[in-house]
């Protein structure tokens, strides 16, 4: 599997999002390039879920657009795996190959594939647990894996190891560093400031739907320009 950035950028234009007479994006405006992740960072209700949602054709978007290299976002190559994915009553395997099936990919190279996938998130020796019973960590990656079925070019990931223990923890992302190596855009969300340091080529802040500061990790922990992100750094709570 090797992805090429065809789908990049990625573009949000002044995008607002209301539900309920509640603003969830404020005038959003951000560009998503290829290369290591984009991580979205903030307190709980700052609008990262709903961006990515957005990002994926998932909620409509109130006012402004979003933009996939000039073409809108029907049939593009990309998948998402949230929080608390749910697992099908199958074997890991028989997870795999239904999200295979569902992609349409040949019947004949579904079980060589199968194999591929697990082995690329480290479940290989368990392709014939029951899903349900896999562990919280296990699970993620299964997720993972069906995610990538379909070859994804950008792969969207909400909280992908919250409350997961540290070494369920360093299983998903050592799995993502393969996945960004492999040329695949991973655009995720976490309130793990020690995760976002470890992982993100690029930072984006949200607070209250509202994009407050973007740009390279190493620039944003050491310089931050907003005093929303010098709080959130520091680990104080944004009012």
């Amino acid at each position: 599997m090797r992805a090429q950035a065809i789908d990049l950028p990625i573009t949000f234009e002044h995008v607002r999002i209301l539900a309920g007479g509640v603003t969830i994006l404020d005038g959003i405006s951000l560009t998503i390039s290829h290369g290591s992740p984009t991580v979205l960072i903030g307190p709980n209700g700052a609008g990262k879920t709903a961006l990515l949602r957005a990002a994926m054709g998932l909620v409509n978007v109130t006012s402004g657009r979003i933009d996939w290299t000039g073409q809108g976002v029907a049939s593009k190559r990309y998948a998402i795996v949230f929080q608390r994915p749910t697992m099908l009553r199958r074997r890991a395997a028989g997870n795999v190959r239904y999200a295979l099936a569902a992609a349409n990919v040949p019947r004949a190279s579904r079980s060589d594939r199968t194999a591929e996938l697990l082995a690329l998130v480290g479940l290989d020796h368990l392709a014939r647990r029951p899903a349900r019973r896999l562990s919280g960590g296990e699970q993620q990656r299964l997720a993972l894996a069906r995610a990538l079925a379909s070859d994804p070019v950008v792969l969207f990931l909400d909280e992908p190891t919250a409350s997961l223990d540290p070494a369920a923890t360093n299983a998903i992302e050592d799995v993502i560093r393969s996945l960004t190596a492999r040329g695949v855009k991973v655009v995720m969300s976490t309130h793990d400031i020690g995760q976002a340091r470890r992982l993100a080529g690029d930072i984006v802040l949200l607070h209250r739907g509202r994009l407050v500061e973007r740009g390279p990790a190493a620039d944003f922990f050491a310089k931050p320009r907003s005093e929303e992100a010098k709080k959130f750094i520091a680990g104080e709570l944004l009012l």
